[in-house]
């Protein structure tokens, strides 16, 4: 046995037994076992943790992202020197280039929109019917009426909790009240128009159903005392990660003076605040997996102090200092990595559950949890990206090896002489 002890090899069976054994608990070891338990919980629900709520604001930002860009132009072309009377020709060279998806001459103006029921401000934005049954957030989320002849019923569209709030259904009558009305010797009096509702949609996003209302083009530009002209063109672009490599072209194609701006101008200040929010809550969460490894040093310190003899007796039977601290690193790994590991397990399940889970509390607790009228959207989305799945689970490991070497050294450096002492 000495033989054999003196000649193991690093991280050979017999040590993976003996850490093994260390892991199960004896009735006298029941404390040194509880304290192994909050380890292992702690790491886990750290590392479950650390995944939802990446997975969570991931999925945030790419919803709002999908959504904002998905019903606003990527680039916005509006006219300098001169009103866009001629914005038809422009949205056509336009078109025209390769990159564009498409480019579409809107008018744009608020008004208050009323009903028997109530009534709240809108942004109309006047629209062609062909440009809008390209408009897939729109023309792909009707959920009553129909966008066909869209530019001769004289009739608009509205979003879904717009119709809810004002209990509109299609073909019911929504008025529009305009500030920039007629002219008259007495001053400007609000323009006043009844429109029936030919069309219903449903972005998802709960800022944009409950304020947009689409007419068509050229009844908005007589609405809003816009005969002949456009107020901007929005362009839709094949990859607006790359919008900014489109300016150029963009701006010969339209062949006169304009001022562009892209949705990175318009949202920068929005989505830099995502970003520092997430960078925050991983830094605050990765606290969690920290105090789990804390508590497996407190631990592997009470479990080295414990099997002091057995220590002591290894070395005498010619096991080396670094037999030893393999053992009892073994011990403590043992706890981060299947910590790590039902983390992730748990993690992912959340996240492919994540909606459902927020209904069940929702009806437990009779409040709406995640309100679209706070969070815009509709759905609590989750997107896990596996670089950062990745990077988190090396993080918990590293923290867990890293908190498992002091203790180990120190069984490593026990003196069995010392230990047998008063054995």
């Amino acid at each position: 046995m000495d033989k054999q002890l003196g000649s193991t090899r690093a991280f050979s069976g017999l040590e993976w037994m003996l850490a093994g054994r260390y892991l199960r608990s004896k009735r006298r070891e029941t404390f040194i076992s509880v304290i192994s338990g909050f380890s292992f919980a702690g790491i886990m629900l750290g590392v479950a943790t650390l995944i939802i709520v990446m997975a969570v604001m991931n999925g945030f930002r790419a919803e709002l992202l999908d959504r904002i860009l998905g019903l606003n132009g990527h680039l916005i072309v509006s006219p300098i020197d001169g009103e866009l009377t001629d914005y038809a020709d422009v949205a056509a060279r336009i078109n025209g280039l390769e990159g564009v998806k498409l480019a579409i001459p809107l008018i744009e103006g608020q008004a208050l929109v009323s009903s028997g029921s109530g009534g709240s401000g809108a942004l109309v934005r006047g629209v062609r019917e062909e440009d809008i049954k390209r408009i897939e957030s729109v023309a792909g989320t009707i959920k009553g009426g129909t966008l066909e002849g869209f530019d001769t019923n004289e009739g608009v569209a509205i979003g879904i909790r717009m119709a809810n709030s004002m209990a509109l259904r299609v073909g019911d009558d929504i008025t529009l009240i305009s500030p920039e009305g007629d002219v008259t010797p007495f001053g400007t009096t609000p323009r006043v128009k009844a429109y029936p509702v030919v069309a219903i949609f449903e972005v998802g996003m709960s800022e944009y159903d409950s304020t947009f209302v689409f007419m068509p083009l050229a009844e908005s530009q007589l609405y809003f005392n816009q005969e002949n002209k456009a107020n901007i063109i929005e362009i839709f672009v094949d990859d607006p990660d790359k919008v900014q490599e489109m300016r150029i072209p963009v701006e010969d194609a339209s062949q006169r003076p304009i001022f562009l701006t892209d949705w990175t101008q318009r949202n920068a200040t929005f989505f830099s605040a995502l970003q520092v929010e997430r960078n925050v809550m991983f830094f605050i969460l990765t606290l969690i997996v920290l105090v789990a490894a804390l508590n497996i040093i407190s631990g592997l310190f009470m479990l080295v102090k414990d099997k002091g003899r057995d220590i002591a007796i290894l070395r005498t039977m010619g096991a080396t200092r670094g037999a030893i601290m393999r053992i009892f690193f073994l011990t403590g790994a043992a706890i981060g990595v299947f910590g790590t590991i039902a983390g992730v397990i748990l993690g992912v399940v959340v996240c492919l559950n994540v909606e459902s889970i927020r209904q069940f509390f929702s009806w437990l607790s009779g409040t709406t949890l995640f309100n679209p009228e706070l969070y815009f959207l509709s759905q609590l989305p989750a997107k896990m990206d596996v670089g950062e799945t990745v990077m988190v689970v090396g993080m918990a490991l590293v923290l867990s090896f890293l908190a498992t070497l002091f203790p180990a050294w120190r069984a490593a450096r026990l003196d069995p002489v010392e230990a047998l002492r008063y054995e």
